[in-house]
């Protein structure tokens, strides 16, 4: 996985993995809702994986 974007409400956040890591905990946090599951909708298409809605991203991505 090279992007992350994770969009939680009108904010989106992107991640470049490759570059500026987040440690784990931060991770988790963005990606695991208050149930502990991964957040839906969670998508991968190549090397970036979507989670959360936001219609911007999964047509930029999605085409």
């Amino acid at each position: 996985m090279r992007d992350l974007y994770v969009a939680k409400g009108k904010k989106t956040v992107h991640v470049d993995l490759a570059g500026d890591r987040p440690d784990d905990d931060e991770l988790l946090g963005m990606l695991l809702g208050r149930s502990g599951k991964l957040r839906a909708p969670a998508l991968r298409t190549g090397t970036t994986l979507i989670v959360g809605y936001n219609g911007d991203i999964l047509s930029e991505h999605l085409g």
